[in-house]
């Protein structure tokens, strides 16, 4: 499974709001040049955080955008899936018809496995865990 650059980026975007919940709203070409992002496809990203609820927008000469909720109520899965869309190792993990071998796969199996492994480290892991994280090691460079 690979992270599409929209996942990534995106992840690195509300990041850096997280970052900054203290501060207040952050401008767009802001979070674009600290992370490198271009400002039309930052302006994307932040449109589909914004439907899924996970940012909003603020008028005004001091205004931008800030996070929707607390940094520590915001898991990785709602990022994720607002980005990405679900976890998907395999087809025949969620479609047992996908396959005629399906039920009787060892592969599916780990498959499974997998895919829900890696749901249960989104639904576990806040912005905010990122956040005490990466200051723990002395960096808050989200490089994902």
């Amino acid at each position: 499974m690979k992270l599409s650059t929209r996942t990534r980026y995106g992840l690195r975007a509300i990041l850096e709001l997280a970052e900054n919940v203290e501060k207040g709203p952050l401008q767009l070409r802001v979070i674009a040049q600290r992370q490198e992002i271009s400002p039309k496809y930052l302006e994307q990203l932040i449109t589909v955080l914004r439907s899924a609820g996970l940012v909003r927008s603020i008028r005004g000469a001091k205004g931008g955008y800030v996070l929707a909720k607390p940094p520590s109520k915001i898991r990785l899965d709602e990022v994720f899936n607002c980005l990405e869309g679900a976890v998907t190792t395999a087809e025949c993990v969620d479609d047992g018809t996908a396959c005629q071998r399906a039920p009787d796969c060892a592969a599916r199996i780990i498959w499974t496995q997998v895919q829900q492994a890696v749901e249960n480290v989104l639904k576990a892991v806040t912005l905010q865990d990122l956040i005490r994280k990466a200051k723990a090691g002395g960096s808050v460079n989200y490089q994902i």
